[in-house]
């Protein structure tokens, strides 16, 4: 399961611009992200899973104008506190068995949500080598 996140920019017309944050909108999108309006309000958020904000973010920084520093600088300080989502999940099992090689197939289920099928694969790679 896979969850969207949801990170504030609060006036971002103001810091950036309209046409910066256009530009901004397009980019979003290429990354399967959203860059939105928050209602009425002058407030501004950018809606996607941690690892398309990453790639977002990414595309941002390769931009060659300067404009979306407070953007790029918004979206990496709110990935900090989602640094355990931006891992795929079979190198989170991995590192968990290799961790704890005692971890049963419940704890790891519980731990990353992933299936009893996920589980049971990465408890078998662990165990081929």
């Amino acid at each position: 399961m896979i969850e969207k996140i949801s990170l504030s920019l609060p006036s971002l017309i103001h810091r950036i611009g309209r046409e910066a944050v256009k530009n901004a909108q397009a980019i979003a999108l290429q990354s399967n992200c959203e860059l939105k309006r928050v209602r009425r309000s002058r407030n501004w958020e950018v809606i996607g899973e941690a690892i398309k904000l990453q790639s977002f973010s990414t595309e941002l920084k390769k931009q060659e104008d300067g404009l979306f520093g407070f953007l790029i600088k918004k979206i990496d300080k709110g990935l900090l506190s989602h640094s355990e989502k931006l891992e795929p999940l079979e190198t989170k099992l991995a590192r968990l068995i290799a961790a704890n090689s005692n971890i049963t197939l419940a704890e790891l289920i519980h731990i990353t949500d992933c299936t009893l099928a996920e589980a049971r694969a990465a408890r078998l790679n662990s165990d081929a080598w």
